[in-house]
């Protein structure tokens, strides 16, 4: 069963950072591009960042783009998401997603999702 599981949320004011962990288990974690996607309370489900399978390429929403930074680990089974000088409009629930395609931007081609983490960027 696979099971993907996001931690390290919180409410944080704007200007500060957090890191986002996705612990992977009952999947080949280094056979799956990784992503997350972030949901705002009335708003769709939208593409923040991708990952290939080894690292090497990444892909950015534009509004995040030199502020966030998602990166993996694949001996822990593990992709993280580096959140640095947040904006309140970055506050919504976080999600990451798994994919066999390398740099998919659209949720539907993820097959695999958490249960989300809450991100609050107060002003």
């Amino acid at each position: 069963q696979v099971q993907l599981v996001e931690s390290g949320g919180g409410l944080v004011q704007a200007g500060e950072s957090l890191r986002l962990s996705c612990a992977a288990s009952g999947l080949a974690f280094s056979s799956y591009s990784m992503a997350w996607f972030r949901q705002a309370p009335g708003k769709e489900r939208e593409f923040v960042a991708a990952l290939s399978r080894s690292g090497s390429m990444t892909y950015y929403q534009a509004s995040v783009r030199g502020r966030f930074k998602i990166s993996r680990d694949n001996a822990k089974n593990t992709a993280y998401l580096q959140m640095s000088s947040l904006k309140p409009e970055d506050t919504a629930v976080y999600y990451c997603g798994s994919s066999l395609k390398i740099g998919a931007q659209d949720s539907w081609d993820y097959d695999n999702w958490g249960q989300g983490t809450q991100v609050t960027v107060s002003s």
